[in-house]
């Protein structure tokens, strides 16, 4: 979910998620309550309420601590599904390496290559799907695979490659002054060898020359390692959303057919 979205757009956003809706075999909408909303929790309660949908995503500022309890009261299950954390660079000022040889900069690769690349780097990454016990991890899993094919066909993401082929990649969404990292790893076989700070480096190196002013990436709270590794290069935490799977009481018989 863009940054725009969830942290810049001020009206409360609601709509349907067809994506979702069919990976997962059942109805799934989409709440989101930007950081600029005025949108008190009645308004978020009253929306939940004319929802018809199977499972409401709801994200909203964590700074609203006491709104967990509210939702609780709705009628639904509220699963607490994840902490999502926005950080944040100024374009041109990135700690960024030395280049290396054998490291060089590409486009995307085919589609073959970036479904075998996600499947090698996310297979055990937590996200907020598998928290829905309604939901299948094997099609959330599927979610990563369709999310960096689709960015991967509209030219929106950037590789590094060595002698034996793709060693990380990054799926970027750029809209305006902004670039942001969608997903992004590197290969296991890779780890641990200051690749990923050169995958910044190319991202940031394409945001400078589109005259983007600022580089944007998010995960969850759990995912510490990486977010050293942002703070390591020059990003900065700017922006915090829970995230809350609202489920409806006769979600938890056989879906739908």
């Amino acid at each position: 979910m863009s940054r725009h979205a969830v942290a810049e757009s001020g009206a409360l956003r609601t709509s349907p998620s067809p994506l979702e809706s069919a990976r997962f075999g059942r109805p799934v909408e989409r709440l989101t309550v930007p950081a600029a909303s005025p949108a008190p929790l009645p308004a978020v309660c009253e929306a939940v309420a004319r929802s018809q949908a199977d499972v409401v995503i709801l994200r909203y500022p964590a700074e609203h601590v006491g709104w967990f309890a509210g939702l609780t009261a709705l009628g639904r299950t509220a699963v607490l599904a994840d902490t999502l954390v926005y950080w944040r660079l100024r374009a041109g000022e990135g700690r960024a390496p030395r280049p290396e040889p054998g490291l060089r900069a590409d486009g995307p690769p085919g589609a073959a290559d970036v479904r075998a690349f996600v499947r090698r780097t996310f297979a055990a990454y937590g996200n907020h799907y598998l928290a829905n016990p309604l939901f299948d991890p094997a099609a959330a899993a599927e979610g990563y695979e369709e999310w960096a094919l689709g960015s991967a066909a509209r030219g929106g993401c950037v590789t590094l490659r060595g002698p034996d082929g793709v060693l990380a990649l990054a799926t970027v969404e750029e809209d305006g002054p902004r670039t942001e990292i969608l997903l992004a790893g590197v290969t296991p076989a890779a780890q641990g060898r200051g690749v990923y700070a050169h995958l910044l480096r190319a991202v940031e190196d394409r945001a400078v020359s589109r005259g983007a002013g600022e580089v944007v990436i998010s995960t969850q709270a759990h995912n510490t390692r990486v977010q050293r590794a942002w703070a390591r290069y020059g990003f900065e935490p700017v922006h915090a959303l829970l995230t809350v799977h609202l489920i409806r009481p006769s979600a938890w018989g056989p879906p739908p057919r």
